[in-house]
């Protein structure tokens, strides 16, 4: 049985309006994601990734196109409206640190929004609810009454993830929330990700900049190249038979565990295109080893299935 479909994006653009000119952060970005599915939305700093995932939860208010969330485009609903929605649609922040208010504790931090949207009426429903949560991320229940300080960063982004839980939503965007822990604490947070996912049919959007941390995470992976999808497959098909060029180029550059492998490094070259009044060409065409000087250069590809739920945007492949 087909799974039902949870959020759609189509269209989605978010410009910003600078001294230089206009910057397309993000520009006519589409897919679809399904219930208890995880999207791996990857690409280097500066691709859009993190503004894409704000601004379909409208943290950013999108400069056109349509979000469906279970059927409903939220691009249409009121500020009040979206502040209801958003129970169901939460985000996990990159930095466990910055994201936390330093003179609450771990208490506060976590009760915060179920007290906002006025969940319980007794306070030994509140910390008892507390409580659940610090247990099912994985938090001792002495550590109630400290503060974010007092902690490491793996224990912080576990207040976050407690914080996302709370109003049990139906989806997560996780904006890069392993990049700034240790390694070791990176597997942590990401089999906690995937038990809850397992446990509570969770939804998620994965953020990174590293594919090898979404390679055994994520149900499909998009690939995003200043502002757009580039290539968009299941995790596995991607792995294995990557095409667009910024694509193998960034799996190239994935560490190989075994010192007698040699590496196939791809090295790219050139300038990258400014993301300000950018030209109506392919946005990786100055630094792109395959280019094709006739087509590249005169418009932008579309992004086509070239065999199924295997998506590419690039002239020379499709």
């Amino acid at each position: 049985m087909d799974k039902e479909t949870l959020l759609e994006v189509r269209n989605l653009k978010k410009y910003f309006k600078t001294p230089r000119g206009t910057l397309q952060a993000v520009d006519d970005v589409s897919f679809t994601l399904k219930k208890g599915e995880t999207l791996g939305l990857v690409g280097e700093s500066g691709c859009g990734k993190s503004t894409t995932g704000r601004s379909i939860l409208r943290l950013l208010e999108p400069t056109a196109g349509e979000i469906i969330f279970e059927g409903q485009d939220i691009t249409k609903l009121s500020e009040r409206q979206m502040r209801e929605k958003r129970k169901d649609m939460q985000i996990i922040f990159q930095d466990p640190f910055s994201s936390l208010d330093p003179k609450k504790t771990v208490n506060n931090l976590i009760a915060e929004p179920l007290v906002n949207a006025k969940m319980f009426k007794n306070k030994v429903d509140l910390e008892n609810r507390v409580l659940e949560l610090m247990e099912t991320v994985g938090l001792a229940e002495r550590l109630i009454n400290t503060y974010p300080h007092e902690l490491d960063g793996g224990r912080r982004q576990r207040i976050g993830i407690a914080r996302a839980l709370a109003m049990n939503p139906k989806l997560i965007i996780c904006d890069e929330p392993v990049s700034a822990l240790d390694v070791s604490i990176q597997a942590q947070i990401l089999n906690l990700l995937k038990e809850l996912q397992q446990k509570h049919g969770l939804t998620y959007i994965f953020i990174t900049h590293d594919l090898s941390v979404v390679n055994h995470f994520s149900d499909s992976i998009a690939v995003m190249y200043l502002g757009k999808i580039v290539e968009k497959a299941p995790a596995e098909e991607l792995f294995t038979n990557p095409i667009h060029p910024y694509t193998r180029a960034l799996l190239s550059a994935i560490p190989i565990p075994d010192l007698k492998q040699k590496s196939q490094r791809i090295t790219l070259k050139g300038e990258i295109t400014s993301p300000v009044n950018m030209p109506d060409e392919c946005h990786f065409c100055k630094r792109c080893y395959e280019i094709n000087e006739d087509v590249c250069h005169n418009g932008q590809p579309p992004l086509i299935e070239v065999s199924p739920e295997h998506w590419v945007a690039c002239f020379c492949h499709t």
